[in-house]
């Protein structure tokens, strides 16, 4: 979803809807809901995802090694690289996780969008082409490695530390970026499960009555 991308209306309420027929609500709909499940859970959206991850993760590992020289530090010009890293880390993680929180904001109104929209009524034909079973398992896959893998290092790495050998700032280091994983793959498979809920609780539900459609006027976009 690029910057620019502006969320579509929800639906109109009943007494307002200027839908000449039937056709014109359902195509609205179906156009509509192509472009909010593109901007949800398109692939564009996962390479950003990871994006953000990528640089926040470099971010952290910057981090991680200014908080090792403090630990290891025994002079002023130790002690001033530190605070240089620590501030080029953090200037890289910093707008990595706002632009993450952003993104999961967005989606979250997405979601909300989808479900609206996709309730206003059924047209089986054109939501077949909003299933999309392999972009779903595209964000699901590496999702699930991902939050594993974080999830390991978070847990596991840390548990098998040698005292004198692994210092604390190693394991922070470790344990940071094993968090970071663990977070951008939890996006990853919540995203890839709710399109998957959706499809078979909005899309593949109980057949709904016809949404009530105002006689004359223009379509609604």
């Amino acid at each position: 979803m690029s910057p620019r991308f502006v969320l579509p209306p929800p639906p109109p309420p009943v007494q307002i809807r200027a839908w000449p027929d039937r056709d014109a609500l359902l195509a609205d709909r179906s156009f509509l809901l192509g472009v909010l499940v593109k901007a949800h859970i398109g692939p564009g959206r996962l390479g950003l995802l990871w994006l953000w991850g990528v640089v926040g993760a470099i971010g952290w590992s910057v981090i991680g090694t200014a908080i090792i020289t403090f630990e290891q530090s025994y002079d002023v010009i130790s002690a001033i690289m530190g605070v240089v890293m620590t501030g080029l880390g953090a200037a890289a993680l910093i707008p990595a996780v706002i632009l993450t929180v952003v993104g999961v904001r967005r989606d979250a109104a997405l979601r909300r969008l989808l479900t609206q929209w996709g309730e206003l009524d059924r047209d089986p034909a054109r939501d077949a082409g909003l299933r999309l079973p392999g972009t779903t398992l595209g964000w699901l896959l590496p999702s699930f490695v991902l939050g594993a893998l974080g999830l390991y290092v978070c847990v596991v790495v840390p548990a098998e530390a040698v005292r004198g050998e692994d210092t604390y700032g190693l394991m922070a280091a470790l344990m940071g970026l094993g968090l970071l994983a663990w977070l951008i793959g939890l996006v990853g498979v919540f995203k890839a499960f709710w399109h998957r809920r959706w499809i078979v609780r909005t899309l593949a539900g109980a057949t709904t009555r016809p949404a009530p459609v105002a006689q004359g006027g223009g379509v609604h976009r």
